[in-house]
């Protein structure tokens, strides 16, 4: 049974899908003016380990991602490179796909843009007019808040509280509100900006109202899941539940979910654009193994905070070639595997065990830091067996087919095409404490596996080298 922590209520909820065996799923994308920086990056990869759990679990996910394509940075951006805002989007809306796909991020299954949704926009809008929910203002329409009574009931905070926060603001926008807590649905155009002609005169939408329209149109009035990073809780995902609890009348999504941050520095400050202590993907990934970066980020619990660092980057590092090692040293002796062994029941019923207990850690809220937890004890079996005198086809073929679907869960994918210099170093060693130990069977079968990697060894007095061969 996987149990989901429910921003909405505070607490784990057994999830229960809409329909069963398929999950309905929206998680705000990025607004597409600059590459992403790793805490965006963290957010995807938050999600498509979620979302690949509930694959594993047998679910059919419908994983919806948008792209905000229409936004003020957009337009300061297109204006200082005198480009198109469709130019800088389409730019990094690519940027941002070759990017996670480096850091295996599955494809969405769809990606819809909010240049593509604006009659479904407009219409969204006019419905909430017309329901005494939205009113227009000198060519802007604005949402009603006060209007909807159950507002704050995602992020916790009462209509009073807000209004203390609201009423301190000012300027022309303000004097525009018939609240100081109305937010904006449209917005009229500004000269030389990009704008839609629509009933109240030419512009183009808010913020908040796209995510609401792309969600119900492609996943339906109610969802199943709605995530996205912490600091869109509020206002822009309470928002999202008032447009569209007072359009539809129905309960918009059962499931909230919110990750974490990813922090930098000894004060654990969050990482943003706003605050210019950013690292973007696009810029780690050519100094970083993309899936080290994605090990860093997915092993952690998706609603706990990342502190970035070189430390714990580098430790990540030493973990992932811990179990990059382990698969490599069993898969090396599948070559010479027996068929079938005396003791497989046994072994294959330990593996089965390991598999169970994972599935107990990740249906616990997702847990991926307790669920990667067994998946070391997982290497440590696999190296273990490795080691035997005698191995079995069967187990072996078992132990690398879990290890794999354990892994992939968290976007980690090993192959034994070519082995890393560390790889090939940590083998010799291990190559030659068998020959101190007088195990010249495996001393022999290490020097056979990296001949067939084509690795040349060469025994001198000073020890042992090698070499790649032409």
């Amino acid at each position: 049974m996987i149990k989901i922590y429910n921003t909405l209520s505070r607490q784990k909820e057994e999830f229960v899908p809409l329909e069963e065996g398929k999950i309905r799923m929206y998680v705000c994308g990025p607004t597409v003016y600059n590459y992403i920086h790793i805490g965006n990056g963290r957010s995807a990869i938050a999600f498509d380990t979620i979302r690949r759990y509930f694959e594993y679990r047998g679910y059919e996910v419908n994983y919806v991602s948008n792209f905000t394509d229409v936004d003020d940075k957009i337009i300061r951006t297109a204006q200082e490179l005198g480009v198109t805002a469709s130019d800088v989007a389409d730019r990094f809306i690519q940027a941002f796909k070759e990017d996670t796909e480096a850091l295996n991020v599955k494809p969405a299954t769809q990606n819809p843009r909010v240049m593509d949704h604006m009659p479904d926009i407009i219409q969204f809008i006019e419905v909430l007019i017309d329901k005494g929910y939205a009113y227009e203002s000198q060519g802007d329409v604005y949402y009603r808040t006060r209007k909807f009574k159950d507002y704050g009931k995602l992020s916790h905070q009462s209509i009073d509280e807000l209004e203390v926060g609201a009423s301190q603001r000012t300027g022309e926008e303000q004097r525009q509100k018939e609240d100081p807590l109305d937010f904006a649905l449209w917005k009229s155009a500004k000269d030389g900006e990009i704008f839609w002609e629509s009933p109240w005169g030419p512009g183009r939408p808010g913020w908040h109202i796209e995510c609401s329209v792309m969600a119900t149109k492609h996943l339906g009035e109610t969802i199943d899941i709605h995530g996205g990073g912490q600091d869109l809780e509020f206002p822009h995902h309470e928002n999202e539940i008032a447009q569209s609890e007072a359009k539809t009348g129905k309960n918009f999504a059962n499931y909230w979910m919110h990750n974490g941050y990813v922090t930098i520095g000894e004060d654990d400050e969050k990482m943003s654009k706003s605050l210019g202590n950013f690292i973007t993907v696009h810029e780690m990934i050519r100094e970083v193994d993309p899936q080290v970066l994605r090990f860093f980020m997915a092993t952690t619990q998706y609603r706990r905070p990342i502190r970035y660092s070189e430390v714990t980057l580098k430790e990540a590092a030493a973990n992932y070639q811990k179990l990059k090692i382990a698969f490599d040293n069993l898969s090396f002796r599948q070559a010479g595997a027996a068929s079938v062994l005396e003791d497989d029941a046994v072994m294959i019923a330990e593996l089965d065990a390991l598999e169970a207990r994972f599935i107990e850690e990740m249906d616990d809220d997702l847990n991926a830091a307790n669920g990667i937890t067994v998946v070391y004890e997982l290497a440590k079996w696999l190296n273990q067996y490795s080691e035997q005198p005698a191995v079995s086809e069967a187990v072996i073929e078992k132990a690398l087919t879990l290890y794999a679907q354990l892994l992939a869960i968290f976007g980690i994918v090993f192959s034994s095409d070519e082995l890393l210099d560390d790889e090939i170093d940590k083998l010799i060693e291990e190559r030659n404490q068998a020959r101190k130990d007088r195990n010249f069977a495996r001393s022999d079968e290490i020097r056979d596996l990296l001949k067939d990697q084509g690795i040349i060894l060469e025994d001198t007095a000073q020890g042992t080298r090698w070499r790649r061969g032409e």
